[in-house]
């Protein structure tokens, strides 16, 4: 029987080393990457899986020291970063040269399907970006901007077309009835987007201050179709501060609460749990619960929620 809420603690999140193509490149080649609902994207059997249930969309992490770059790919569905630790920028087009933002802890980014995206981080300590990815199989999977490709095999890493890596430092080669991931045509390459920061940042972008001022007196919709970021990837993200925050009926849809700052209560069928910065608390459909934060000070709180929309391509490919 699933238990109605599962929590996975920031000090208990399992990492993976090996999870992407890039796992050898220099400059990537020490990124973490954390499943934490759902399988993800990850391209190793390595990767653990915290909570396999999928409820129409996935939430990771990625950790990274400083100067440390996860390098261009897309997805066919949504993806969503917070940042939790750390200052990071982020970067895109088809040379990563087309615009570039510095997001900094509770700023959030909706970046949209159809552009080439990275980012690094910037800061001097070892940063975590918390990640929400469309669709119960994320969008199956990364596509990888062709140069990544190419850099990976010379640092011993293939991706077949099964979507799984070979490594050549462990004895690992390409099976013989498994081609080679294919890169993406000049054709396909010709269609990707290449928007500026005008265009980007104030239509993506939400930083954790203005949200802190708007949800004083009750929770702010960041994406949805209400929300200060408008898109319909098949799932909501709200932002919550203590004075916003409450009792909640129960309701048919799967919830995740992920702190940003501060530590909270959360009661649920009159047991208590709390929650911190990092922490992933997963909700079952029809689970009323009530947040309080359970200290002084500064809280505040992201809750993502599924919808009855499909996932796919964000709303600015649609229109």
């Amino acid at each position: 029987m699933t238990k109605s809420v599962q929590i996975v603690r920031y000090a208990e999140l399992v990492p993976c080393r090996t999870a992407f193509i890039d796992a050898h490149t220099p400059g990537s080649d020490q990124k973490e990457n954390f499943t934490i609902i759902g399988g993800g994207v990850s391209e190793s059997a390595d990767q653990h899986v915290h909570i396999k249930d999928t409820p129409g969309f996935n939430i990771g992490a990625a950790g990274q020291p400083p100067k440390c770059r996860n390098s261009l790919h897309t997805h066919r569905t949504a993806e969503v970063f917070f940042v939790l630790s750390g200052r990071w920028r982020f970067f895109w087009g088809r040379w990563g040269d087309a615009g570039d933002v510095i997001l900094e802890p509770g700023d959030i980014f909706n970046i949209p399907t159809g552009m080439f995206r990275g980012f690094e981080n910037i800061g001097s300590d070892y940063g975590m970006i918390m990640a929400i990815l469309g669709g119960d199989d994320a969008g199956g999977g990364v596509v990888w901007a062709p140069q990544v490709i190419e850099d990976a095999k010379d640092h011993g890493l293939i991706l077949g077309e099964n979507a799984k890596l070979y490594d050549s430092k462990k004895g690992e080669s390409l099976p013989a009835h498994v081609a080679p991931m294919p890169v993406m045509t000049d054709e396909n390459l010709s269609l990707m987007a290449e928007p500026s920061v005008n265009e980007v940042v104030p239509r993506w972008v939400a930083r954790y201050l203005d949200l802190l001022a708007l949800a004083r007196d009750k929770p702010v919709q960041v994406i949805g179709e209400e929300g200060l970021i408008f898109d319909k990837p098949g799932f909501e993200v709200d932002f919550l501060t203590a004075p916003s925050a409450g009792p909640v009926s129960a309701r048919p849809h799967y919830t995740v609460l992920m702190p940003v700052k501060g530590y909270w209560r959360l009661c649920q069928n009159g047991q208590d749990s709390h929650i911190g910065p990092g922490d992933t608390a997963f909700l079952q459909p029809d689970t009323g619960y009530e947040l309080a934060p359970a200290m002084s000070g500064e809280a505040a709180l992201y809750r993502i929620k599924d919808t009855n929309d499909p996932a796919g391509p964000s709303w600015w490919e649609r229109s």
